[in-house]
């Protein structure tokens, strides 16, 4: 099945990735925080959280440890009280030099070329825009299906 090959490929990332990061003290998630910002630093908890595809509710978790840890602050938007925004410290900004060691032994252990990493990568985002369309789809029209793709009675 692809959705176990794609599930149990993701687990094995997080663990090919454990020991890359314990001597960063970073988890996985909070490895992939700190890439969005080093992406985009400064920006609102919700666009953070946009960009990660996560709710905010679980976002803040990850967000207090790294802000613990010195990586990042929160601080009030001053143009909005209502938002919070994110941003890297020094501290957090300087791993970002670690990161391009974390993401070459990363990739020397999926025994990928880069060429291969980024058609890989360029396969998954489109199947994962696909899938997401097509679920955007059913729940504007309120559709259900069965298998073979054929709609329930009734829908």
């Amino acid at each position: 099945m692809l959705c176990f090959a794609l599930y149990s490929a993701g687990h094995a990332m997080q663990q090919a990735y454990k020991p890359l990061l314990d001597p960063l003290g970073l988890t996985y998630p909070q490895y992939l925080v700190l890439a969005a910002l080093w992406a985009e630093d400064d920006q609102t908890l919700g666009a953070l959280a946009t960009q990660m595809q996560l709710a905010s509710n679980t976002l803040t978790p990850l967000v207090k440890r790294l802000e613990a840890k010195g990586m990042l602050t929160r601080r009030r938007d001053p143009a909005d009280e209502r938002q919070v925004r994110i941003a890297l410290t020094k501290t957090g900004r300087a791993l970002q030099a670690h990161s391009v060691e974390v993401s070459r032994c990363f990739l020397d252990r999926t025994g990928l070329s880069m060429e291969q990493a980024i058609r890989l990568r360029d396969d998954v985002l489109g199947l994962r825009d696909t899938l997401r369309e097509a679920s955007d789809k059913d729940s504007a029209a309120g559709d259900a299906y069965i298998s073979g793709g054929q709609k329930k009675a009734g829908h």
